[in-house]
C-alpha cells in the first residue's frame, strides 16, 4: 500500500486539478528534477521526480512515463526509487535500470516497477547521485520493448531537499 501512495501522488502531480483537495504541492526544481509533497504530518509523501529525456521506440505512444525517488515523513520508506510507464508493463519481463556498470531490475505493479530488495535500492540512489544518465528498458504487455534515458543532472539536490521536507 505505501509503494503505491507514492506513484499515485505522482500520477496525480499531472492529472489532478488544481482545486482538488490534497494535490500535490511543488516545492522546487533542480535541473531536470521537481521536488513534491503531498499530505501533512506523518502522513506526508515527499518525491523527486523527472522525466525521460529520449524515449524509445520513437513510433509509439508511450503515455506519461517517470521516473520517481520518495520519502515518507513517517519513515516508513526513504528514498524508495519506482518507474512509471504510460502502460501495463509485462510482469514477466520487468523493468532494468542501468548507470555505467550498476543495474537493478525491478518487480512491476501494472504500471509501475519497484525495486524489491532495499540494499539494491539505495545502490540504485547511490549510482544516480554519481551518475550523468540512467536507462530504463521495459517491455509492455503488448510485448514492445521500450527504453528511457534519464537525466540525472539535479538529482542529489532535489532528493536533499526530499530529505529535508520529510525528515
Amino acid at each position: 500500500m505505501i509503494l503505491r501512495l507514492g506513484l499515485i501522488a505522482a500520477a496525480l502531480l499531472v492529472t489532478a486539478p488544481a482545486a482538488m483537495a490534497q494535490a500535490p504541492d511543488f516545492r522546487g526544481q533542480h535541473n531536470d528534477w521537481r521536488v513534491f509533497t503531498r499530505g501533512s504530518g506523518d502522513d506526508r509523501v515527499c518525491y523527486a521526480v523527472t522525466r525521460p529525456t529520449d524515449s524509445r521506440p520513437g513510433d509509439v505512444n508511450h503515455g506519461e512515463v517517470y521516473f520517481l525517488v520518495s520519502s515518507w515523513a513517517s519513515g516508513a520508506a526513504r528514498e524508495q526509487p519506482s518507474f512509471m510507464a504510460g502502460y501495463e508493463l509485462r510482469p514477466d519481463n520487468p523493468p532494468r535500470a542501468s548507470i555505467g556498470t550498476d543495474r537493478v531490475s525491478f518487480f512491476v505493479s501494472e504500471q509501475e516497477g519497484f525495486v524489491e530488495e532495499r540494499r539494491d535500492e539505495a545502490r540504485l540512489v547511490d549510482a544516480m547521485r554519481r551518475g550523468a544518465t540512467m536507462r530504463v528498458e521495459a517491455v509492455s504487455a503488448r510485448g514492445t520493448n521500450t527504453a528511457y534515458i534519464f537525466s540525472l543532472s539535479g538529482v542529489t539536490a532535489a532528493l536533499r531537499e526530499v530529505g529535508q521536507l520529510c525528515s
